[in-house]
């Protein structure tokens, strides 16, 4: 599924896509209709055109870096029941598979059930990224969808990090699923208020910033 090259180029000439602070998500200030904003990340905005559903364009802000990279991870992943496949590529956008679903995070939020088939279906889509050399990072509960039952993945820009180190993200929310969600909160329909979730984000990126902080003092020693 392509998107026809004149309805590019005339995106492109119009969007309007800034990256004011190196540290904040880049900002959307126009999209020319009848395109729409999916979302915007730290390197990226994300569209959506009403001709084309079944895709959506990424397009990296002026000056943030890994478009390149990306452009490898979704090389080697290839055609992938768990994620995005890339249809299309320019100097700085993307055309890729839109992968329909719900995160973890808000199923948490609304109340529903996530099957334990979709964490395991999470993690042999990770084992399957590794084994074509790549290195999966910042694996959470926003990027991974569930639809129809069935786990699928997004956001695979970090995935050429060769540093060696594990994605503890994934690692520790699955084991919050299964000592923590599965035999508490799975079937009783309870709804997590968005501040509650927020919090548990902020206290996880404290406790491994002061366990970093530890760690690095004694190696130090």
């Amino acid at each position: 599924m392509r998107i026809d090259q004149d309805v590019l180029d005339a995106f492109l000439r119009e969007v309007k896509l800034e990256a004011p602070s190196p540290i904040d998500p880049v900002q959307v200030r126009y999209v020319p209709k009848p395109w729409a904003v999916v979302g915007a990340g730290n390197y990226a905005g994300v569209f959506e055109h009403p001709d084309y559903p079944d895709v959506v364009l990424k397009l990296y802000a002026p000056g943030r870096s890994g478009f390149e990279e990306e452009q490898e991870v979704y090389r080697r992943l290839g055609e992938s029941k768990y994620f995005p496949v890339l249809y299309q590529a320019g100097e700085n956008y993307l055309v890729i598979k839109r992968m329909r679903g719900i995160s973890l995070f808000d199923c948490v939020r609304y109340g529903i059930p996530i099957p334990e088939n979709v964490i395991e279906e999470a993690e042999e889509a990770l084992g399957e990224a590794r084994a074509k050399g790549l290195f999966p990072q910042d694996v959470h509960g926003k990027n991974v969808l569930m639809y129809q039952g069935h786990a699928y993945i997004i956001d695979v820009s970090d995935y050429l990090n060769e540093s060696g180190k594990p994605d503890t993200k994934w690692r520790d929310l699955r084991k919050a699923y299964y000592k923590v969600y599965l035999p508490f909160i799975k079937d009783r329909g309870w709804k997590v208020p968005l501040w509650m979730l927020d919090g548990v984000r902020k206290g996880y990126r404290f406790y491994k910033l002061i366990k970093r902080t530890v760690l690095g003092k004694k190696n130090d020693k």
